[in-house]
């Protein structure tokens, strides 16, 4: 475990979850100024602010202070302690902003974490809580966190702006990770998906499955869609509708894709034909990109990588995105952590876009939390 050194100093409010996991993980205090200080309405927003005190519960001894205008952070970790925890998440973000965090955490508690999150579980920003059910359950399999405890279910569905979803996310433990090297994503075998529909008519999810069907089924007959039509107090407190859709490679990676209608009184209707098309789009261009792990979740594949033993570790990736190549650079910051990037051209093969090979030895991190039985 890193010793508690120096803190680092950040301005702005980019990237604030990257910070205060890696400074959870690694120890090391951080404070962060300017957080929007020349914005009409200064300081933390509401959906930071409960991602703060998301932190606080599921952390022990943690020393956060903030001052008057919210501009200023000072945080200081504590040891992650796990436990049954429940949380309301802000409407203002989905379910999955704290979602993708507590991933990147939850195997290196003191007791198996167990949460219950309420708020929108599918909005247009965040992951929603089935792509990620689907795409980051499988990666952190690979790291050998698994086990019958590892589990995402959504009880409720919410959508913005109403919100009132429910999801539990339970994880297991682990001392280490394993060293990963997944160098070869393999071909496509399988397409699934998921077409839902909360207080609109239920056939809005078969128009959706036929449109996105009309897309894929010209690439690979083995597609299957579900639909999920919740009723009642099941549906969340606003009408919507929206299809994920992942798809599977010979190799065991999963690629996915999303898209959720406009939320209530905002822009204009969406029609499901076009929702699903364009989602079957959407989930040809992460095909395209490809690698062994899904664009959503370069990240945190690359911190299991970092926090994994002192092995060498390779993951083949599709383009990185902006948010992957902040978080390489504050990889270093906390954890003095370099990963060699070497472009591998797409060829001739017609394998899809450029890719990347992200090798790194890990740094041997050792969870330090866990009870010795």
């Amino acid at each position: 475990m890193a010793t508690p050194s120096h803190s680092l100093s950040y301005a702005g409010c980019n990237f604030l979850r990257q910070r205060l996991v890696l400074s959870t993980l690694s120890g090391r205090p951080v404070k962060i100024r300017k957080i929007r200080a020349r914005d009409d309405n200064p300081g933390l927003r509401d959906f930071e602010a409960s991602f703060i005190r998301l932190l606080d519960k599921i952390t022990n001894g943690s020393r956060i202070e903030i001052n008057q205008t919210g501009t200023t952070l000072y945080y200081q970790p504590g040891l992650l302690y796990g436990g049954s925890v429940e949380h309301d998440c802000s409407v203002l973000r989905g379910i999955g902003y704290y979602l993708e965090s507590l991933l990147c955490l939850a195997p290196f508690m003191k007791h198996p974490l167990r949460i219950v999150l309420r708020g929108v579980t599918n909005d247009q920003v965040d992951p929603s809580v089935d792509v990620l059910k689907t795409t980051a359950l499988p990666v952190l399999k690979q790291f050998g966190i698994d086990g019958e405890s590892l589990e995402l279910k959504i009880v409720r569905r919410g959508m913005p702006p109403g919100g009132g979803g429910e999801v539990i996310f339970s994880c297991p433990i682990r001392k280490v990770l394993k060293p990963i090297q997944l160098t070869d994503p393999g071909k496509i075998k399988r397409i699934r998906g998921m077409a839902y529909s909360v207080r609109v008519s239920p056939q809005m999810a078969n128009r959706i499955v036929d449109s996105a069907r009309s897309i894929l089924n010209k690439f690979i007959p083995d597609i299957y869609i579900y639909t999920d039509h919740m009723k009642g107090i099941n549906s969340g407190k606003s009408p919507g509708f929206g299809l994920s859709l992942v798809a599977e490679t010979i190799n065991g990676t999963f690629l996915g894709a999303e898209l959720t209608s406009n939320p209530q009184g905002q822009g204009v209707a969406v029609l499901p034909e076009d929702l699903g098309r364009n989602c079957a789009k959407l989930l040809l261009e992460e095909i395209y990109r490809g690698g062994c792990v899904d664009s959503t979740n370069q990240s945190l594949a690359l911190l299991f990588m970092t926090l994994g033993q002192q092995d060498v570790s390779k993951v083949l990736l599709g383009p990185l995105s902006p948010y992957t190549i902040e978080f390489l650079r504050h990889l270093k910051s906390f954890f003095q952590i370099m990963f060699k990037i070497e472009t591998k051209p797409c060829g001739e093969e017609r394998k899809g876009g450029d890719k990347v090979l992200m090798t790194c030895v890990g740094i041997g991190f050792s969870n330090l939390s866990k009870t010795l039985k």
